[in-house]
């Protein structure tokens, strides 16, 4: 049974999020990262090319995403958990180059994957970071009608 769409990019933001977390870890390039996770047992129905998106777009423009979220944060950037500071660059990611994706989805998303991978209430300081953060980047959208 195929998957959604919808179900499909979540796969790819669950995968980026650990590609990223090995990034930010191990290092690499995004093409050796990427490779690897196409490799991997259990990445089944995941929108690749979604995938692909974020995993180059956080890790080319990491310096960029970093400066839109140190405004917002309580502490630098390398002072979060791995798995906080992953989710944020993919959501800031999204939130600045994926605007077809409505800012309730990043939010949403970007709170599942702190429940999922994250610190316990982790999802908390993501939920608060986000919604300013959509305030801030996309303003036209998220002002009260």
């Amino acid at each position: 049974m195929a998957v959604s769409k919808t179900q499909a990019r979540s796969r790819a933001r669950r995968g980026a999020v650990q590609a990223i977390y090995q990034w930010q870890v191990g290092g690499g390039s995004s093409a050796s990262i990427r490779t690897e996770f196409r490799e991997r047992d259990g990445m089944k129905d995941v929108d690749w090319a979604f995938f692909d998106t974020l995993v180059d777009g956080v890790i080319k423009d990491c310096d960029e995403l970093d400066s839109a979220l140190l405004p917002l944060l309580d502490r630098e950037i390398g002072a979060l958990d791995p798995v906080e500071r992953a989710i944020l660059r993919i959501s800031t990611h999204e939130f600045r180059s994926q605007l077809e994706v409505p800012f309730k989805v990043v939010i949403n998303e970007g709170v599942q994957l702190a429940r999922v991978f994250g610190a316990d209430k982790s999802h908390r300081y993501i939920n608060g970071v986000l919604d300013v953060l959509a305030r801030k980047l996309r303003p036209h959208k998220t002002q009260a009608k």
